[in-house]
């Protein structure tokens, strides 16, 4: 069923008027204007890490990275044996590593969902990409069906991708539609949605792209699927961090952050976490607010960590 905006959308305030209820994604979006340049979106990013990144280049924060970790297998060839086993070594981590926190989720298909739950004895979330992952090009009953039923299989978590073809024709309404339906479908499991900003290509479609998406219910928003050419950028994080904390400031309702595809060295952990440090703060640099969307960076922040080379996961 579609739905326009509800009755309960949050308050907006602009120019000391407070709107309610709008009545379409056109007068969300002049609520919510970009002002930033491409270019100036570059430099303001490159400027933000040179002066801070540095300073998080530590083993504390490589620790808190470690723990913001959506442990992934999205492969064609994933197998109930390799998920299970994913899940034996999560359970197995703090008997090896008592002194280092746990990732905070497993992310698998929808049809590995039930393996995982059996698997893991760790407390950690599970999440599953879901209604089409990850081109998102398949009808909405069968999204809402998939999203539902990897929740009844126990996802904690439900990864979708923004329908970013009726996006780029400007179809904000279905786009904005769509998410709410989705987020109504998988209940109190956490709604992440995907923006493939690699395909949104603009600084100004992030952010378009990011206020449609929390205005629809959105828990997180996330970069990429890795599943295409270009993914996560520490631009397109500096762009959705900020339509996050212009949402926060202008509503009130705190939506979270995730970076994922080609995040896999330390160094990009550290560059995302300064971004998030600078940009949201301190309120952000924990694992219910800030994950990655990663499979080779757990290894890797723990070969920092340990400084010796470490593959565990």
């Amino acid at each position: 069923m579609r739905h326009s905006l509800p009755d309960s959308f949050p308050k907006v305030r602009i120019n000391n008027i407070i709107f309610f209820n709008m009545n379409n994604i056109n007068e969300l979006l002049s609520a919510y204007p970009f002002a930033q340049t491409d270019e100036q979106v570059k430099h303001a990013t490159a400027t933000l890490l040179r002066e801070h990144a540095q300073e998080n280049n530590n083993k504390e924060v490589w620790k808190q990275c470690l723990s913001q970790i959506d442990l992934t297998t999205l492969n064609v060839d994933d197998t109930v044996t390799k998920v299970r086993t994913m899940a034996e070594r999560v359970n197995e981590f703090k008997s090896h590593y008592p002194d280092l926190p746990n990732v905070a989720a497993l992310c698998v298909y929808p049809e590995l969902v039930a393996t995982a739950r059996e698997a893991l004895t760790a407390p950690i979330g599970i999440a599953a990409v879901s209604a089409g992952f990850p081109a998102s090009q398949t009808f909405i009953e069968v999204k809402v069906a998939e999203s539902a039923m990897a929740v009844r299989a126990g996802a904690t978590e439900i990864d979708i991708v923004l329908s970013v073809g009726k996006f780029l024709e400007g179809n904000y309404q279905e786009v904005f539609d769509e998410i709410r339906e989705l987020k109504d479908a998988v209940r109190n499991a956490h709604l992440k949605v995907i923006l493939e900003t690699g395909a949104l290509k603009t600084a100004e479609n992030i952010w378009k792209a990011s206020i449609l998406a929390m205005a629809a219910g959105a828990d997180f928003i996330k970069t990429s699927t890795g599943k295409i050419a270009v993914n996560a950028t520490p631009e397109a994080a500096y762009v959705m961090c900020n339509a996050i904390k212009e949402w926060n400031n202008r509503t009130g309702e705190k939506v979270n952050f995730k970076p994922a595809g080609g995040v896999s060295t330390t160094n990009e952990a550290v560059q995302y976490y300064t971004i998030v440090k600078e940009i949201l703060g301190s309120q952000w640099l924990n694992n219910q607010s800030f994950r990655f969307g990663a499979s080779r960076l757990a290894n890797n922040l723990l070969t920092s960590i340990q400084g010796t080379e470490t593959k565990f996961f």
